[in-house]
Formats: C-alpha cells, sequence, structure tokens
C-alpha cells in the first residue's frame, strides 16, 4: 500500500518542521506536503489529511472543499478561544489549542486518523473482491447447473447418432459423413463441459475466502 499523503498549510516553516520532526519517531512516515495558503494548483483530493496552522485562518474557506468531500482536517488554533470559535462555525472541523507539546497531540491524532483511513480503504477492498468473487460464483453455479441440462441433451444426440452409425447401409456416403460430424462434435462438447468440474473447487474457494475474510472484519471490529 502506497504511504498516506498529508498537506500542511502554514506560513510559518517552523510550524511544518515540528509536526514532520515528531513524526520520525513513528513506524509509518506518510508523504508531507507543504502550503503557505493551499495553492490553487494543488487538488484537496490528492491527500488523506490536512494539518493547518493558526497563522492561515484564512484557507480555512477553501480547505471546506476538503471537509465536503468528507476528508479529515486538523486546525491549530492559537488560544482556547479562537478553537471554540472556530468549532462552532465548522462543527466538523478537528480544532486543537497551540498549547505546550501540541505538536506531539497532532501527531497522535493525525496517526490514529490515517489508521482509519488505513481501515476504511481495506473495507473498501475487501467489499470489491467480494463482489467480484459473488458475481464469478453466480455465474460458476449457472454453468453448473446448465452443464447437467447440456450434458442430458448431448447423451441424447450421442445416443441416437450412435444407433444410426450401427446402420451404414441405410444411408447415403454424405449422409454418413453428417453422422460422423454429429457424434464427434457431441463427444467435443461433452469433454468441454467434463472440465467445468472444475468450477466446483472454485466455488468452495470462494465460499472458504468469505468466511476469512468475514472472520477479519470482526477480529479488527473487536480490535477498535
Amino acid at each position: 500500500m502506497d504511504p498516506r499523503s498529508i498537506l500542511i498549510i502554514s506560513d510559518d516553516p517552523s510550524f511544518s518542521q515540528q509536526i514532520t520532526d515528531r513524526w520520525n519517531d513513528q513506524r509509518a512516515t506518510p508523504r508531507f506536503a507543504i502550503s503557505r495558503n493551499l495553492d490553487k494548483t494543488l487538488d484537496p483530493n490528492t491527500f488523506d489529511l490536512f494539518i493547518v496552522g493558526a497563522g492561515v485562518v484564512s484557507a480555512l474557506k477553501r480547505v471546506m472543499r476538503a471537509l465536503d468531500a468528507g476528508l479529515p482536517v486538523i486546525f491549530v488554533a492559537t488560544s482556547a478561544e479562537q478553537a471554540e470559535s472556530l468549532r462552532e462555525e465548522f462543527p466538523r472541523l478537528l480544532v486543537l489549542p497551540a498549547h505546550e507539546g501540541w505538536a506531539d497531540t497532532v501527531v497522535l491524532l493525525a496517526g490514529e486518523i490515517l489508521r482509519r483511513v488505513d481501515a476504511v480503504a481495506r473495507a473498501e477492498r475487501t467489499e470489491l473482491v467480494n463482489s467480484h468473487l459473488n458475481r464469478n460464483a453466480t455465474l460458476g453455479q449457472y454453468v453448473l447447473d446448465m452443464r447437467h441440462a447440456m450434458n442430458n441433451a448431448l447423451t441424447s444426440v450421442l445416443g441416437h447418432s450412435e444407433l444410426l452409425l450401427l446402420e451404414p447401409g441405410a444411408f447415403s456416403a454424405a449422409i454418413q459423413s453428417q453422422l460422423d460430424t454429429i457424434r464427434n462434435m457431441a463427444l467435443r462438447l461433452h469433454e468441454i463441459l467434463q472440465r467445468f468440474s472444475s468450477l466446483e473447487k472454485e466455488l468452495l474457494f470462494i465460499e472458504r475466502h468469505d468466511a476469512r475474510e468475514k472472520s477479519k472484519e470482526i477480529q479488527m471490529a473487536a480490535g477498535q
């Protein structure tokens, strides 16, 4: 999985420096991008998290695009009063006052947010895989069901062609050749249908895969 990306918006170089320095102690380091006021050339949808410094309150209006898209935004306020005001104006905004040790708090909160983003991404991938497997399972079951019906029809065709071929003098050479073709094609189709039996093993694998994935989801939910 590619590392997650964080956009730090601040006009104070020390703000982003404190965050990136403290993140070096973490096991997984995301990709960082830094902007002074959310450069218009930056696409918010390319980032997983936004961290905004207190000196760029004006950027919040544009960061709201990220909030509207469901992306998390952490804002470091200059005071408790500003933090309270911003929470009232932007209820979905994660606001932290710039108290002593604020950078450590930001890193801890951001790490938890990214872990949740990863969990959601894994769940979406699992759902996509399960959807694909379920479609294949439905198609496979249909083929297996049709195999029995087609086998019955081919058995009838093959049986009748064999009976007709037991009377070689009853038909002209042209008709005899056509009967041979019917019998040979019926045998070939029968062989092809026999190969579909491997689908039963694939369906069993799909069922076991679904069971494992559901078990993992239950374990992840219990661990949160």
